[in-house]
């Protein structure tokens, strides 16, 4: 065997042997002919094929769409039926002899704790103290880490015309009266505490609820709880008293859905400057009603901020003053949800409307699907 008939063997694609081969004189047109007629007939069995595939897919492929459609929007009027929404009222307020709860979080990180001290005063002149008032003072280090916990239970207690809003006079007393009254061996050494604490970076954090009666006052932190010699000891001068804060949070009441407390997360420091700030706030008495038909009471405000800086020659000591009035106005927050009648109206309409525009749809794609066929058909027949 050569190398010819080797290499034919292993063709992949052989040729007719010569005996086999006929040649005729019409035998190219004849084939052609054939040939033609085999492709049309195989481009009319395929356009058959594409109309019957047509006529199947089209409509399952529109209803399955329609399905998707109506599924979505049905699981949106179910959210929207089950969501619960608030209707707000406003009436005269009504309620009295009521105490006002404060819940207070804050934190001082200039102050160590033995020097900070919180006042609460009403217009009445007195201090709402030993009526479940509960405050509790955190010592801080640098980095703001607990290192101490103490309970105040003992409120300063002050006249009404020691506590004038804008006086801050309650550490101006005779300075001669003071020196002849001497400092005894435990407030030295507190001093000496205080100092030590200053020179670590010492902070405070102040939190607990304080309970007032429902009328207008304030409640305040500063060092008027020192006397004014031992104050000026550990100071030396008013404005190196920082009282830098951060209010986390400042509320009148329990918390309910949605409330919004403009004063949680503030943070005033104060850098190379000294000073008394001022929060007046305006308390809205507010009852939350739950669908389930348990009121909560409670207390919504609002709140404008004054900061009046402190020089050297002047007399006040710098505190942190939050000065509230009450509303006669009453906000009353009610939980309702849509009623099922109203659900099913809306879940008919929205479904009857899918399902009229989905058959339109199928309309448009057959006729259109039709035409184009047809146009394919009378192509091939020419």
């Amino acid at each position: 065997m050569g190398v010819k008939q080797v290499l034919r063997a292993i063709d992949a694609f052989p040729r007719a042997e010569e005996h086999l081969l006929q040649k005729t004189k019409f035998g190219a047109f004849v084939h052609s002919t054939q040939s033609l007629e085999h492709q049309l007939r195989k481009l009319i069995q395929k356009n058959e094929k594409i109309n019957w595939i047509l006529e199947i897919f089209q409509p399952l492929l529109v209803s399955v769409v329609g399905l998707l459609i109506m599924a979505t929007l049905f699981l949106h009027e179910l959210s929207y039926y089950l969501n619960i929404y608030t209707v707000h009222q406003m009436a005269v307020d009504l309620r009295r002899g009521e105490n006002l709860p404060i819940h207070i979080n804050m934190t001082f990180p200039s102050l160590p704790c033995d020097v900070l001290s919180v006042d609460a005063i009403d217009m009445s002149g007195k201090h709402e103290v030993d009526l479940d008032t509960n405050i509790w003072k955190l010592r801080l280090n640098s980095d703001g880490r607990i290192t101490g916990t103490e309970y105040l239970s003992d409120l300063v207690e002050k006249e009404h015309e020691a506590h004038k809003h804008d006086g801050h006079k309650e550490h101006h007393e005779d300075s001669d009266k003071i020196h002849l009254q001497g400092i005894d061996e435990e407030s030295q050494n507190m001093i000496k505490k205080v100092k030590q604490a200053l020179a670590a970076g010492e902070g405070c954090r102040v939190y607990g609820v304080l309970d007032v009666q429902r009328v207008a006052g304030n409640f305040h932190m500063s060092v008027h709880g020192l006397n004014i010699f031992v104050a000026r000891m550990i100071f030396e001068k008013s404005t190196h008293v920082n009282v830098s804060h951060i209010i986390h949070d400042l509320s009148f009441g329990p918390k309910y859905p949605g409330i919004h407390n403009p004063l949680d997360g503030t943070s005033r420091i104060l850098r190379g400057a000294s000073g008394t700030f001022k929060y007046y706030i305006k308390v809205v008495p507010t009852e939350y009603r739950y669908i389930s038909k348990e009121v909560l009471p409670t207390n919504q405000f609002s709140v404008t901020e004054y900061f009046s800086p402190i020089h050297d020659f002047e007399r006040t000591w710098p505190a942190v003053y939050f000065l509230y009035d009450l509303s006669p106005i009453t906000v009353t927050i009610r939980e309702e949800r849509r009623s099922f009648l109203h659900f099913i109206t809306r879940l008919c309409a929205v479904l009857g409307g899918t399902f009229a525009l989905t058959g339109m749809l199928d309309g448009w794609m057959y006729k259109l699907l039709e035409a184009v066929t047809k146009k394919n058909s009378r192509t091939i027949v020419r």
